[in-house]
């Protein structure tokens, strides 16, 4: 008898409307086909999937990205790789640098129970991570991010990488394993050809560097770069070994309407109707604090057509084009939300639905780990 087993969540096998609210909710067949039209993509070129983990903070469903092909995840923050590491999973790249004496003695901490990859990019910090690890006996992976267009941190491409490399080489406890770059720019550019385009000369860039490196005389075991806004085009580039591909599981308003991708949406808010001032008014009770509007709105499922969506702090007012009796106070109405990265981490849980029923109830744990 498994005396640790718990019992499952009430919510488990009731429909998917059922949980109050407002509940953050992912539609299961969804996610899972998105994951595999990754993993497709990526072994048709021959490149790993590690993606970034820092929209769904979910251990679950980093475990589920993993057994359908991931060779691990990207993190944001230290604390979202020490949840991770907490929950078992491995092969951890940290896409930032990890500054400061209070982070460096925790990452000190993460090193002694798994092997992560930590981005570089100033000689400060090298000589901070090399003194720690070097007092403790340890040794640390690290990368260098490479600026390759987003023109926020990083080396500049070409001879600085190099004479960056040879900065690591100098340091005994740091091993260099490779470049990480994000090609962001590309982003939003609607026509195909041209954001090709744009990736291809970008991931140029990184992967030049990255032959210089081994020219010089170093091993390049990581060249990375690639989210779900530059999808497929940076999974296509020559001299990539993984991309950190994310977004695209969920899929949401942000990545279809900006990105101009054709995932299909897995993410939704179930809110309630609260009010109906009038026939072209529906108030419901998820506002700013469990859906964010920032980078895109969230969009209603199933209602007529709307004139216009505005969040409060708690509520969202939606106004339709023309009167209509329904929906009416109680019932449910599902938001596909606007951008998964500012979203997910509102909600302390996510409700796991599969042909309208609940399978699961995970929680985010991850979330508020911004450190």
């Amino acid at each position: 008898m498994d005396t640790h087993a718990t019992a499952p969540h009430p919510l488990v096998g009731q429909a998917r409307t059922a949980p109050d609210t407002p509940a953050l909710l992912v539609d299961l067949d969804i996610m899972e086909a998105n994951m595999a039209r990754v993993v497709a993509a990526c072994r048709a070129h021959g490149v790993n999937w590690r993606p970034h983990s820092k929209g769904h903070k979910t251990p679950e469903i980093a475990r589920k990205q993993i057994a359908a092909g991931a060779i691990g995840i990207t993190c944001a923050k230290l604390g979202e790789a020490e949840v991770m590491a907490d929950a078992g999973i491995d092969g951890i790249v940290i896409a930032n640098q990890i500054v400061g004496a209070d982070k460096i003695e925790r990452l000190l901490a993460l090193r002694r129970r798994m092997d992560p990859i930590v981005c570089v990019d100033s000689i400060a910090n090298l000589d901070a991570l090399e003194a720690a690890f070097r007092q403790a006996g340890l040794r640390l992976q690290v990368a260098i991010e490479v600026n390759i267009g987003m023109n926020r941190a990083g080396i500049e491409p070409g001879v600085p990488v190099v004479a960056f490399a040879r900065e690591i080489a100098k340091r005994p406890s740091l091993r260099f394993v490779g470049l990480l770059g994000w090609e962001s720019q590309a982003t939003t550019i609607a026509d195909m050809a041209e954001k090709r385009r744009v990736v291809q000369d970008a991931v140029a860039r990184l992967s030049a560097s990255a032959q210089a490196c081994t020219e010089a005389g170093f091993t390049v075991e990581v060249v990375s770069c690639g989210g779900t806004g530059t999808f497929p085009f940076c999974i296509e580039q020559p001299g990539v070994t993984e991309v950190q591909v994310g977004g695209a599981i969920f899929s949401d308003m942000h990545y279809r309407t900006h990105y101009h991708l054709d995932f299909p949406q897995a993410l939704t808010i179930l809110t309630t109707v609260t009010s109906r001032p009038n026939p072209t008014r529906i108030v419901t009770d998820a506002g700013k604090k469990a859906m964010s509007g920032d980078a895109a709105m969230p969009f209603p499922v199933g209602l007529p057509p709307i004139e216009s969506i505005k969040l409060s702090a708690e509520h969202t007012k939606i106004d339709l084009a023309a009167p209509s009796d329904t929906p009416r106070v109680g019932d449910k109405i599902e938001m596909i939300v606007g951008y998964s990265d500012t979203t997910v981490h509102l909600h302390e849980e996510l409700v796991a639905a599969r042909h309208g029923r609940i399978e699961a109830v995970w929680p985010v744990a991850a979330r508020g780990k911004l450190k």
